[in-house]
Formats: structure tokens, sequence, C-alpha cells
């Protein structure tokens, strides 16, 4: 059973056929030449979405793009993207058909509300073996899935900086289901970040990759480890902060674009002091600050349970109360605690 079939995109389309996107080359209609679309493409700018959603200053730091051109692009840009008001009915049934990828836990997606949403970045915290990466090669084979069975009906990016992705998990979850693990493998593309330039590269890659088929699902496995060794000490903290800042910026545009879910793993580390490490309770706490936590939309925390037993609790969300569910690590995947 093949799940996403290979497609390639049509040419003298102007529309991406596979997310609700407008293909920058649109704006040619609009009086932009080929040469400034190519430059855009170049820069990383592959949909009319992007460019409107842009800072001027960013169009201008592209090589041959002045500050007419720029002025020019964002006005076009603008005529054929909504960037006003709607009413709260209108993004109500927006929201109405969101798509959920399923877990592989029933208990884990009745806490989520139905499992990771798409159109938005969850975010997955925890110490080593608390079953973040896990979760991600589940995903990563749950999304593929038709509606009905709880997944999103596309491919998966896969974006590994710290050499934990292995296919064998992949195959094996796909047996799960009984579908063919030769598809499936076929339908998740990996690549390894080397530094966070690289992770960053690799991000807006993945955008232009998302033109040419269906994707329904971006993992950055971890998000923050690469920061953690190229950013060393409180002197380098603020270059880190705002060279995150900006990486999630792109997160959130693809997001808004594609309508893929992005999942990001984090690492967290032990705040020995304050209240909690005093009276005893809870002394991790999720590393990249502030900037991370507002560009999340759904906070998860991940702890260990007894044996192959994990916990995972609602740290923030939007509209998730704050709760906690148990799943269990097994064989083929993500599933429910067997009695």
């Amino acid at each position: 059973m093949e799940v996403a079939a290979t497609a390639s995109i049509n040419v003298e389309d102007d529309v991406d056929n596979y997310s609700s996107a407008k293909l920058v080359k649109t704006l040619e209609r609009n009086g932009i030449t080929a040469g400034d679309i190519k430059k855009l493409q170049e820069a990383g700018f592959y949909t009319v979405e992007a460019v409107a959603f842009a800072p001027k200053k960013h169009l201008i730091s592209i090589k041959g793009i002045s500050e007419a051109k720029a002025d020019k692009l964002l006005q076009e840009a603008s005529k054929l993207v909504r960037m006003g008001f709607r009413t709260a009915t209108e993004i109500h049934q927006i929201r109405a058909n969101i798509v959920y990828v399923t877990t592989g836990s029933k208990e884990l997606d009745n806490l989520l509300g139905g499992g990771i949403e798409t159109g938005s970045i969850t975010e997955i915290f925890g110490e080593f073996r608390s079953g973040k990466s896990q979760l991600c090669h589940t995903l990563a084979v749950n999304c593929q899935l038709p509606v009905s069975m709880g997944g999103a009906e596309g491919r998966c990016l896969y974006i590994d900086t710290e050499n934990g992705f292995r296919p064998e998990r992949l195959t094996a979850v796909a047996e799960r289901y009984k579908i063919n693990g030769d598809s499936v493998l076929d339908n998740v593309a990996c690549a390894r970040a080397y530094n966070t330039d690289h992770q960053t590269q690799l991000v807006i890659q993945a955008s232009a990759m998302m033109t040419e088929a269906r994707y329904a699902l971006l993992i950055i496995d971890s998000a923050t480890s690469l920061y953690r060794s190229d950013y060393c000490g409180r002197g380098e903290l603020g270059e880190r902060q705002q060279h995150l800042g900006r990486f999630l910026r792109i997160l959130l545009r693809i997001a808004d674009e594609h309508g893929v879910a992005v999942v990001i793993t984090n690492q967290v580390v032990a705040q020995v002091d304050g209240a909690a490490s005093m009276f005893g309770g809870d002394t991790k706490k999720p590393i990249g600050g502030h900037i991370l936590a507002h560009s999340s939309t759904t906070r998860l925390y991940l702890r260990k349970g007894r044996g192959e037993t994990r916990i995972c609790k609602i740290y923030d969300s939007p509209c998730l109360p704050e709760n906690e569910a148990t799943f269990a690590i097994c064989a083929d995947g993500i599933s429910d605690v067997k009695e």
C-alpha cells in the first residue's frame, strides 16, 4: 500500500498543488521580472506568502533587489495574500478543518485534542531517553496515513542534528499498520545538520521541497543542540538568541504557508537555584529561553515512567488544559500502555 505517491509539480501552474501557498512566479503576472523572481528563489523565497510576510529590510538585503524593487514586491505580494483582519467565525471555520496527526497512542491523542496539530509548531522537550526521538520516528510514519486512520496523507522532512535518525524504526512502525515499508522510507527525506547556519539553510531548502510534493510534517530533532555547541557562555547569549529567533521565524512561516505540522525537540537544563530546588519540585526547564517559548504553539514535557512507560504533560498551550497522559515506547513505535 503506497500512502503518498511520488508527485511532480506542473510548471504551467502558478498555484502550489501541494499546499495552500502560491508560487512566487505568480508575481510575474503582476509586473515582476523573471530575473527578480529567480533572485527571490535563490534567497529562499519560494512562495508569494514568503515575500508578503518578509520585513522590507530582508528583501533589500538580497543582492540585486533595490529599495524601490522591495516596495514593488511587497505591494504586489500583498494584493495576492490576505493579511488583514478576519472575523472570529472565519477563523473558527478554518480551525474546524485542521488535520491532526496521530501519535500512535489514543490516550496521548486525547490529551492533545486529536494528535499533533498541522499548521503550527509543537515543541517536545525532556531528558535523554524520555521518548522525544521515538515519538518523532512514529510521527514520520503516521503523517503518511490516510486521514481516516489519523494521518495527513503527506510526506515527512526530518532534520537530524544528533545523528539519531534510524530508518529501521520507521519500517517497524510501518509493519504495525501493515503498509509497505519501502514506500514509507521513500516518503521520508532526512538531512543531517552540522551547525546552526546549516540547520537554517536546510529549513529554507525544506520550504522549497514543499512546493514540489505534498508534505505534512517537518521534524527538527533537536532544534537547540547545535546552538548549545556553536554559542558558548553568556558573552554569546545575545547572538545565539537572535540566530535562534530568525530560525524559529522561518519555521513559523513554513507552518503558515504550507499548513504542515512542525515538530521540534528540545533539551532541558537543570535549574539549581530558586524555589523548585528548595522545595523538591521539578528542577528541569527547557533551554532556548523566552524566544523559543513564544514561538512554540504547544509545548509538551516528556519524562520517564516505569520501564517503557513515559508521561507527557501539557506544559503550555493556547487551548489545551494543563494535564498529563501516559504512553509506552514499543518495538512498533508509540502506543498505549498495556495493563
